[in-house]
């Protein structure tokens, strides 16, 4: 990850939750969904430490071509797929805008420049805690 990525990463205001709600786990397509309208015109960056599914090296080679808009994003992360240690950083131009960091298929931390996507994921997501 570049220094200045990385720095970008840092200051953003974010919140941890358990990726696990009872039986449901908490996909990357599912917080791609509850991001609405802030998440559509983003471009994706993605890495993932541990290729679970042949969908996973797809989004990192579309990652590595510049990045990839949300909705196919979204089309690489249905029908469910779980994550196992994986970054998909969302940016304007290229002004990094929000994070959605997935660790050991256990919780999500989520980092956003608008406090908005926050406080509806806090309402989504019971046990939210900041960062």
């Amino acid at each position: 990850m570049a220094r200045d990525t990385a720095e970008a990463e840092a200051e953003l205001d974010g919140i941890t939750f358990p990726a696990w709600h009872g039986r449901h786990y908490v996909t990357l397509a599912e917080l791609l969904v509850r991001l609405g309208s802030f998440g559509l015109g983003l471009t994706w960056r993605v890495e993932c430490d541990e290729i679970v599914d042949p969908r996973c090296a797809e989004m990192e080679r579309r990652s590595a071509d510049g990045g990839m808009d949300t909705l196919t994003l979204l089309s690489l992360t249905t029908p469910f797929l779980q994550l196992i240690d994986a970054r998909a950083r969302g940016f304007a131009g290229d002004e990094l805008v929000v994070v959605l960091a997935e660790f050991d298929s256990s919780s999500w931390d989520v980092r956003a420049v608008d406090e908005r996507v926050l406080g509806e994921l806090r309402r989504h997501y019971p046990g939210s805690e900041d960062l």
